[in-house]
């Protein structure tokens, strides 16, 4: 199984946890929904905090920060400090939202797979 879960996966599991599923669905890594998750239970996080809590270099929960917020899963906001100079907090999306995303992504998929079952006229493939 590769470290970004797809279809057949979910559909070879008797019970998929959610971070099966936001990784399949999302076309995610695993690190990447863990860090999700993580972001969840700690918004406002900087990169080293989630690095430290995640137990992993920075430069991949920078990595992994980058593809939830291209996804729509993540935020980042700049905080001027008092001393100087800024840092970037990072807040996940709310898990209500993200479950609609979740849900309405499925149905979409499901709707071009239906669609692609109806549209067959059994010609061979090329």
């Amino acid at each position: 199984m590769s470290d970004t879960p797809e279809m057949g996966d979910l559909l070879d599991a008797e019970d998929p946890g959610f971070q099966e599923v936001l990784s399949c669905v999302f076309g995610i890594q695993r690190h990447e929904s863990r860090t999700y998750l993580t972001l969840l239970d700690h918004p406002g996080s900087t990169v080293a905090e989630l690095a430290d809590v995640l137990d992993r270099d920075r430069s991949n929960i920078n990595r992994s920060l980058t593809t939830l917020m291209e996804k729509g899963l993540a935020e980042r906001e700049r905080r001027l400090l008092d001393s100087g100079g800024y840092i970037y907090q990072y807040t996940a999306t709310e898990l209500p939202e993200a479950k609609a995303m979740l849900h309405d992504a499925l149905e979409e998929w499901v709707e071009r797979v239906h669609s692609s079952i109806d549209d067959y006229g059994g010609e061979s493939a090329s």
